[in-house]
């Protein structure tokens, strides 16, 4: 059972419409539109209300070296 071909995608979109019909397809199309049109603006306004995040600070060009050392004390 390999993938489908574009064969056999056709053959399923006819008998598809078909079933239901161009009018009931059109208007499926139609409500999927609107709801992923709708899920976008609310996707953009959640954004749009989130606070703005702080900007990093920026460092001069000099590179600052850290060492850490720990101090051995004889007991």
């Amino acid at each position: 059972m390999g993938s489908f071909s574009i064969w056999h995608w056709l053959i399923v979109l006819v008998i598809v419409m078909l079933v239901f019909g161009t009018k009931k397809l059109r208007n499926v199309g139609q409500d999927l539109g609107g709801a992923v049109k709708g899920f976008k603006d609310g996707m953009k306004e959640a954004n749009a209300d989130k606070p703005a995040e702080p900007a990093p600070q920026q460092v001069s060009g000099q590179t600052i070296d850290v060492e850490s050392r720990r101090e051995h004390t004889r007991t």
